[in-house]
């Protein structure tokens, strides 16, 4: 079983950028899709973005194409997300996924089977 910890989250003005950071513990990591979903106050957890086991597909919900750039360094067990030109409506928490059946494409959290604790990012307008 994967255990997920998110780093990088915090405070920052709209415009600016942040990058997230998810270290996976054990030896399985570079088997695993990985992904990132967000959850703000009183809505639903939702995909933001996912990256293939050797990360050589990602994809990205509309709402941050052109924005967020998923990447993973599969030497040192992390996934990134690298989010620029950050809007309000971008606050929330981001959560950590992953999938252990790698070759699934879904976006859903049903389709993610470990997940972190999460980071909060708040974006002030």
């Amino acid at each position: 079983q994967a255990q997920l910890v998110e780093s990088g989250g915090g405070l920052v003005q709209a415009g600016g950028s942040l990058r997230l950071s998810c270290v996976a513990s054990g030896r399985t990591f570079s088997t695993y899709r990985m992904g990132w979903f967000r959850q703000a106050p009183g809505k639903e957890r939702w995909f933001v973005a996912a990256i293939t086991s050797r990360g050589g597909n990602t994809y990205y919900a509309d709402s941050v194409k052109g924005r967020f750039t998923i990447s993973r360094d599969n030497a040192n067990n992390t996934v990134y997300l690298q989010m620029n030109s950050l809007k309000a409506e971008d606050t929330a928490i981001y959560y950590c996924a992953a999938d252990r059946l790698g070759w699934r494409t879904g976006t859903l959290p049903r389709d993610f089977t470990y997940w972190g604790q999460g980071t909060q990012v708040t974006v002030s307008s």
